[in-house]
């Protein structure tokens, strides 16, 4: 099972930022979730809507963020990499631009926040981008059905909130289990509630393909040492 951490790309500067995903690789994190930074991040944390706001106070020049994202995949051939954008950063960017930003450089998997209608997602997968598609624990109908379409991976949460289980599905391997029931063959990466290395094996044992880590490695970013040493734990029981 492979290691995703998120990394705020920007904060609290871009060339920290290259400095940064190299350390997540060095410590074992094969996959990471790069952002760019949303001015209307209306989805996200309070931590991380924190960090976009200050990443843009130092920088507000996305074709500087391009660039830093350029050298830190080149820097890391052999780290995958996961955008996440909001619609609004690429309407800001332009269309034309992003895509050839994301063709040229590789950087073909996606998560998109903050859609306004399908427009732009349906253009993104017909011109060759991995869309990505979120599915909450309870399976709703119309998220696995979303899912079953998709050209990208499936974004599943890890854990239910209270009352949020489908019938004959409580644990996540039943999730898993029923999304693959349903002929989805794209790989299934779990996420929200991803907090402990304990957590990762549990994922692990059910089925998953990956895991997201997020919050718990965002927090140790001003102690370099401790953060290396919690991607290793999480990284050991995958």
């Amino acid at each position: 099972m492979k290691l995703i951490c998120y990394l705020c790309n920007g904060y609290p500067s871009i060339e920290n930022s290259v400095e940064m995903a190299k350390l997540y690789a060095d410590a074992g994190c094969d996959i990471i979730e790069i952002d760019f930074p949303s001015r209307d991040p209306y989805l996200e944390s309070d931590l991380i809507k924190g960090r976009m706001a200050k990443a843009l106070e130092a920088c507000d020049d996305f074709d500087a963020y391009m660039q830093g994202m350029i050298r830190t995949k080149n820097n890391l051939p052999n780290t995958k990499f996961i955008l996440m954008v909001y619609e609004n950063v690429i309407d800001e960017i332009g269309y034309d631009k992003f895509l050839r930003f994301c063709l040229d450089n590789d950087f073909k998997d996606m998560i998109l926040v903050g859609i306004k209608d399908d427009v732009i997602k349906n253009k993104l997968i017909a011109d060759g981008v991995r869309v990505s598609c979120y599915v909450q624990y309870d399976l709703q109908d119309e998220e696995v059905a979303y899912a079953k379409q998709s050209n990208g991976f499936v974004y599943l949460q890890a854990k239910p909130k209270p009352g949020q289980i489908r019938p004959g599905y409580p644990e996540l391997k039943d999730c898993i289990r029923y999304l693959r029931e349903q002929g989805i063959e794209n790989p299934i990466y779990c996420g929200v509630g991803i907090h402990a290395p304990e957590d990762a094996a549990m994922a692990k044992e059910a089925g998953a393909d990956a895991v997201f880590v997020g919050s718990t490695i965002l927090k140790l970013h001003d102690q370099p040492d401790q953060l290396a040493a919690k991607i290793k734990e999480f990284k050991a029981k995958c």
